[in-house]
């Protein structure tokens, strides 16, 4: 008897522990929530992750205002100018572009069409046109550009003036064949600021019907076009011997500086085939002391042109 009481008894003490087993086994998750809990658990763990975040970030501190200063304003060099103005210039100014801030050295970029002498001429001029620095470069002729960077060194007096970038170029006569000029503010100390060079990338004038090594007949070279003035000078045009001597011109002016149409005509009169060099610049008045070769131009396009009797 007391041998099946205690059967008995271990009996039931394992029925409990079965019991106690299944209990605390975790219930299982119906199938259509586990997004539900990968959800949560997600945004539990971002959630823990600011808060630890936040917690080694260190201490903001209040940045002082910064009183932005006024920009200084300058005249339109570069105004929108009519369509048609698409030939690229044979002295091309890459940087600085016009009215930069600029001390020495500046850092000059160009695309240069070297003329027929294939020798490049850079001046740096002051504000009254004195002479800086000249550099002399050969530059083998390419009809397309060739680049080309110099640096140009300078002193001036005062903690600013303007200035001029001036490039030329000459033919295999020592006619200038091409020059043009950036306007610049020098400063004796201080970091640059550089302007884009804009459209100023584009020679100033276009002609309708005329292109270099055209032929004129007739003892008249008639001429159609646009020009983009540089200042409210007058536009010489002249043609012009191998020996640089002009043996016909014109003077033709303009309202301001924004592009204008022209018509005139170019009398001439020869006895056989002549190679002349069409040529139109303009002057820069602002300018006292006067190159003995380069005068006070600002700007000089040409075109070779033969004419006939």
């Amino acid at each position: 008897m007391k041998y099946k009481f205690l059967l008995l008894a271990s009996f039931l003490g394992l029925l409990s522990a079965c019991s106690q087993s299944v209990e605390s086994a975790p219930t299982p998750l119906p199938a259509n929530s586990l997004p539900t809990v990968v959800a949560l658990t997600g945004q539990a763990i971002f959630a823990t992750s600011d808060a630890l975040t936040q917690a080694v970030l260190p201490t903001e501190t209040s940045l002082p205002t910064i009183t932005p200063v006024p920009s200084t304003e300058f005249p339109t060099v570069t105004p929108t100018f009519a369509a048609g103005f698409t030939e690229l210039a044979q002295i091309r100014f890459l940087s600085p572009g016009p009215m930069s801030s600029v001390a020495s050295p500046i850092k000059l970029q160009t695309m240069l069409v070297s003329g027929e002498s294939e020798k490049v001429q850079f001046d740096l001029l002051g504000e009254d046109g004195r002479l800086l620095q000249r550099i002399l470069k050969p530059i083998i002729h390419a009809s397309n550009g060739a680049f080309r960077a110099v640096d140009l060194t300078f002193e001036v007096r005062a903690v600013s003036e303007a200035g001029y970038i001036r490039v030329s170029t000459k033919d295999d006569f020592g006619r200038i064949q091409a020059l043009n000029t950036m306007p610049v503010l020098l400063y004796s100390i201080g970091s640059n600021q550089i302007n884009p060079p804009g459209n100023m990338v584009y020679e100033r004038i276009m002609f309708e019907g005329l292109e270099d090594g055209d032929e004129v007949s007739g003892g008249t070279l008639n001429l159609k076009g646009r020009f983009w003035p540089f200042n409210d000078q007058p536009m010489v045009i002249e043609l012009l011997l191998p020996n640089g001597e002009p043996i016909s011109s014109r003077i033709l002016t303009f309202t301001g500086i924004d592009t204008e149409s022209f018509e005139t005509t170019l009398p001439y009169k020869v006895s056989e085939p002549t190679k002349a060099r069409l040529s139109i610049r303009q002057d820069n008045p602002l300018l006292s002391v006067t190159d003995p070769e380069l005068k006070r131009y600002i700007y000089v396009y040409t075109l070779e042109v033969t004419l006939n009797p």
